[in-house]
């Protein structure tokens, strides 16, 4: 979803034709031995963990990659067991496209591209559907808050929502599609500069086999031990020493690469502990939550067309869009976001379908229910090692990033969706962040 009217230059030209050569695969086995001295351990095998990989042995390092999960990908993960089709269970648009390093790579593997840039096609509050002339304030609203946000930018931080009143239903709409629906936290939580700061996120791509299965292909011939939670990191002497059940791994620098819920969680010990600075900087970035509750339709698709966009907006904040039927799969995909979306989640599938399904009933008609096949919900905020959906800086702390992503005793480095400027909150731009901390790492280990 767009957050910037024009914003294309500052990363423009990063994403070449390929993100890195092509590398022979290589994962290890559960219970197998680690290599026990790499020039770079690395934390974490999601986008950052596996570009930065790639951009270390592309440079003749040694490296090992440790995921506490059961496969690569982190919050990129796509299926088609559940429902038939593939599914992304967490990122799914190839957002900025143009800049994008997935996008080039997706097109010469041969995945199947769709541009789905998002127009908000329809927009209902209560049961009542917009009329085009109300549709119209509210793209004019959504251009205005975003005007008089980045002018508000320049002299202060804080929340989005003291920058302009939110009254009418069109308000609400418009305010529910930059916070919750778009940076995951309620209008009144999102930050001034933090999203004065994030990049024009068109043109915006989806793909037939799952955005997931294009990181999962990132991580061919990358070295990555499965299973393998890490316990503690020491980093007080030459190099770094990280503690797993497999056995301690020694190397001359660490990628941590985990999310900043993992980081707040306290799952990784640090020895001797973070800096202050580094731990306030870590809670100035906390987890925000987008939860999706896809349903599986019968073939019935309510007058909607395959891609079309509706927000389902209530007084009560209590709001939900939907994706309808991308390629033409019986898949309506909802979303919720901010406080409702960590509510729901907390709540379960069974409580997240029903409010879904009450959605469409109450648009579409009592009967909408009886063509619901199957249902579920995302569940990052539940998992152990990711703890919410992607990082949003808290009102008046934006320039946390920055310190979020500084390194500590020249040993320890980090990267991840958190850390990537403008592209923050996003798959691609985790990649760019775990290339350029490798480069950084690389005159560590040079």
């Amino acid at each position: 979803m767009s957050r910037r009217l024009s914003r294309r230059d500052l990363l423009a030209g990063l994403a070449g034709a390929s993100l890195l050569p092509a590398l022979p695969r290589l994962t290890f086995a559960q219970g197998s031995a680690l290599p026990a001295n790499p020039d770079v351990a690395i934390i974490g095998a999601g986008s950052a963990g596996l570009s930065a990989a790639r951009t270390l042995i592309a440079a003749g390092k040694s490296v090992v990659v440790l995921e506490a999960m059961n496969r690569i990908g982190g919050r990129a993960f796509a299926e088609s067991e559940t429902f038939g089709v593939p599914f992304d269970w967490g990122c799914a648009w190839i957002h900025s496209a143009d800049r994008n390093p997935y996008f080039p790579l997706a097109k010469e593997w041969g995945f199947t591209l769709a541009q789905h840039d998002d127009s908000l096609d329809r927009a209902y509050y209560g049961s009542r559907r917009l009329t085009p002339k109300e549709m119209g304030r509210v793209k004019r609203i959504y251009r205005e808050i975003i005007h008089v946000n980045e002018a508000a930018a320049r002299r202060r931080d804080g929340a989005v929502s003291s920058v302009r009143p939110i009254r009418t239903p069109e308000e609400q709409i418009a305010a529910t599609f930059m916070g919750p629906m778009d940076m995951a936290v309620d209008f009144d939580e999102l930050a001034i500069r933090d999203y004065d700061d994030q990049a024009e996120l068109e043109p915006n791509y989806l793909v037939r086999e799952g955005f997931g299965s294009v990181v999962k292909r990132l991580g061919d011939g990358v070295p990555v031990s499965l299973f393998t939670p890490v316990k503690r990191v020491r980093y007080g002497g030459p190099g770094v020493v990280l503690e797993t059940d497999k056995g301690d791994v020694t190397a001359r620098a660490c990628i941590v690469t985990v999310s900043t819920g993992v980081l707040r969680a306290g799952s990784i010990a640090f020895d001797p502990v973070l800096p202050g600075w580094k731990e306030q900087a870590i809670a100035d970035v906390p987890m925000a939550m987008l939860a999706k509750i896809p349903l599986l339709l019968d073939g019935e698709r309510f007058g909607l067309q395959p891609f079309e966009d509706m927000i389902c907006e209530q007084p009560s904040n209590q709001d939900i869009y939907f994706l309808a039927f991308p390629f033409d799969s019986n898949l309506l995909i909802g979303f919720v976001g901010g406080d409702f979306g960590w509510e729901l989640s907390a709540a379960g599938r069974e409580i997240a379908a029903d409010f879904a399904v009450g959605a469409l009933k109450r648009i579409f008609g009592a009967d909408a229910g009886k063509h619901i096949v199957k249902s579920d919900m995302t569940r990052w905020g539940a998992n152990p090692w990711v703890r919410g959906a992607y990082s949003a800086a808290r009102p008046g702390r934006t320039a946390a990033r920055r310190e979020l992503g500084r390194p500590v005793a020249n040993r320890l480095f980090f990267a991840g969706e958190a850390l990537a400027g403008e592209f923050a909150q996003t798959c691609g731009g985790a990649a760019l962040s775990g290339r350029a901390t490798a480069r950084e790492v690389l005159k560590v280990v040079a």
